[in-house]
């Protein structure tokens, strides 16, 4: 199997951003990846993955990456007749996005291809149906057509964690019940605490106001973590992710392009040493979480291991995700997550930093351009480039990224792992 390289990455800032349409995300972010991979035009591209889940409820339901390409196009900004594939799996698109174009150049079918993710959950409320709308892009994350299901499922969670499932308690979406769901059954089984998870939150708000493209840039403490607005117990405000706009990309290309483009392109290349994927089932809350699986299938194609990981990315659409996630990618043993990240392994000097961008609750969280979101930070980290944030002499990052709900899984996992140089 040959190798495949990042060239280039970019990343809008972040946050609520109302003057800037998607085709508006879409240019920044294309042109700034074409800038950080030394590339004057996008002759060389010879196919696109598209990444976007709510367009539709701004009324472009298909052809939603031809369409925002167009202008691109016309301007001659990117080749003519290049084949573009939509992707939608929920919160992990971008990551789905990346995962094609990394096959397109391990297949051969293309030596040099373009994942972007662009995104638009905030629609003002002076806009009709603005609240239905904002909805309507979350509510295509859950079974729709039974959902009985998850009624049935979660009813019977809810019992087992101690909390009642009870969607309109809250100030959030379904997903933030699930996960508090979640957080409270590693409470009762563990001894988890919500002063762990405010540790982790306070943390990942540090880490985001370093971050210039964080759509949250202010430092919290746990105490205040912990006395924010409750949105599903234990989770508060300060827990959970915001609503927000924003785009991401990556450029992929094959070694033999590699080898003809400038020293100073090839020296910030990052290889991707392993990537997988996964599916979502409705488990046992006592079984392992598919991003378990995901990660042992990506070690095995690296060759690597947990300890061997510098830094991290990870899908915290919540705070407790972190906790659950250091768990599953073998970070630190099961029910140890809250330990583990309250004693600051997980900070920048910590034994494996994660979410030195901010994470999802501070960062910002555009569903269809996070995951993408994540390669750009690790990108960032591995090249030495993260400033503030840098983790020193990071050599190995690994993205976790999840979407939609079966259960307490997700539907769709993804997970990467890149190697500096």
């Amino acid at each position: 199997m040959q190798d495949a390289f990042i060239i280039g990455t970019s990343c809008t800032r972040f946050g609520k951003q109302p003057g800037a349409g998607f085709k508006d995300l879409t240019r920044q972010a294309y042109l700034a990846v074409l800038q950080d991979a030394g590339l004057a035009d996008g002759d060389r591209i010879a196919h696109a993955w598209f990444g976007n889940c709510g367009m539709g409820s701004w009324g472009q339901r298909n052809i939603r990456g031809q369409v925002c390409f167009t202008p691109l196009v016309r301007e001659r900004l990117f080749p003519e007749r290049v084949a573009m594939t939509n992707v939608e799996g929920g919160c992990a698109t971008a990551s789905m996005a990346l995962h094609g174009a990394w096959k397109d150049v391990l297949s051969g079918a293309a030596e040099l291809s373009l994942a972007i993710g662009v995104e638009k959950t905030f629609v003002p409320d002076d806009l009709p149906n603005a609240a239905a709308r904002t909805q309507e892009i979350f509510d295509g994350g859950i079974d729709q057509l039974d959902p009985a299901d998850w009624m049935a499922y979660y009813a019977a969670a809810g019992e087992a964690a101690g909390k009642p499932f009870d969607p309109k308690d809250g100030g959030g979406t379904l997903f933030m019940d699930t996960y508090a769901m979640q957080a409270a059954w590693h409470i009762r089984q563990h001894g988890t605490t919500p002063a762990q998870i405010a540790a982790g939150a306070s943390k990942n708000h540090a880490m985001g106001a370093r971050n210039p493209l964080a759509q949250y840039r202010f430092e919290v403490t746990p105490e205040q973590v912990l006395a924010d607005r409750l949105v599903s117990w234990p989770l508060t405000r300060a827990m959970c992710a915001p609503i927000g706009d924003g785009a991401a990309a990556a450029l992929v290309c094959s070694a033999a392009v590699l080898q003809t483009l400038p020293a100073a392109v090839r020296e910030r290349a990052i290889r991707i040493r392993g990537a997988a994927m996964s599916g979502g089932k409705y488990r046992r809350l006592d079984e392992p979480g598919l991003s378990r699986v995901a990660v042992q299938r990506a070690y095995a194609m690296a060759g690597l291991g947990p300890s061997d990981v510098d830094v991290a990315e990870v899908h915290d659409a919540t705070s407790f995700c972190e906790i659950y996630q250091a768990e599953m990618l073998g970070f630190c043993p099961v029910g140890q997550g809250g330990a583990y990240v309250a004693s600051g392994a997980t900070a920048l000097g910590g034994e494996r930093p994660i979410n030195l961008s901010g994470g999802l609750v501070s960062k910002g969280h555009p569903v269809g351009a996070t995951g993408l979101s994540m390669i750009h930070e690790l990108a960032l980290q591995l090249r030495g480039e993260a400033g503030e944030r840098q983790r020193p002499g990071a050599r190995i990052g690994l993205a976790e990224n999840g979407g939609g709900v079966v259960g307490f899984d997700e539907a769709a996992c993804a997970v990467t792992i890149l190697e500096a140089g």
